[in-house]
């Protein structure tokens, strides 16, 4: 019985050992390569949505450089005074093709960074809800590197048939480093 009781405990002492011999693995081997493999493969997976992004761009490559090069060429003059007059002209030609009447504009120039400005304008503005419609999709149809900001429609009756819209719109100005 004696020898049947060591070979218990030396069955047990050795079924102690692996598991304290495990749980060490646990936590200096595997827990580590998991964790260790994981965060490769979060990696890898970032590596593939960003070769795909830039096979993406470079499939778009043609594409985005004809947009590029016709938003260039279509930004305002690089003297303000230019820039506000042309402004200007434009929303008279657009207010004209729409309908609409012109009750302030307001240019306001704003250096953005080194190589390039905006040109912020507020202009208020009234007709019907066509000419408005009109009005808008004509300053969004021009090739001018204008961009709309701020939207602001009220309703001059109590009918809502004369209305009244607020812009703000911002046109881009390259290379204005160079005026003198």
């Amino acid at each position: 019985m004696t020898l049947n009781l060591q070979n218990r405990q030396q069955l047990l002492a050795i079924l102690a050992i692996g598991t304290v011999a495990l749980l060490v693995c646990d936590r200096l081997v595997f827990s580590p390569l998991t964790r260790t493999w994981k965060a490769r493969a979060a990696r890898i997976a970032e590596l593939k949505k960003s070769v795909t992004q830039g096979s993406t761009l470079l499939a778009r490559e043609d594409a985005i450089r004809t947009r590029w090069d016709t938003m260039r060429t279509n930004t305002l003059p690089v003297q303000m005074s230019e820039s506000e007059g042309q402004l200007v002209k434009a929303f008279d030609r657009w207010s004209q093709d729409s309908r609409i009447g012109i009750s302030a504009i307001r240019p306001q120039a704003k250096r953005a960074a080194e190589d390039y400005a905006t040109l912020e304008c507020r202009v208020d503005a009234f007709g019907t809800l066509s000419d408005l419609t009109r009005f808008l999709y004509d300053i969004e149809r021009d090739p001018l590197g204008l961009r709309v900001e701020v939207v602001e429609v009220t309703s001059r009756d109590n009918s809502g048939q004369q209305l009244t819209v607020g812009l703000q719109v911002s046109g881009l100005v390259l290379n204005p480093s160079e005026t003198p």
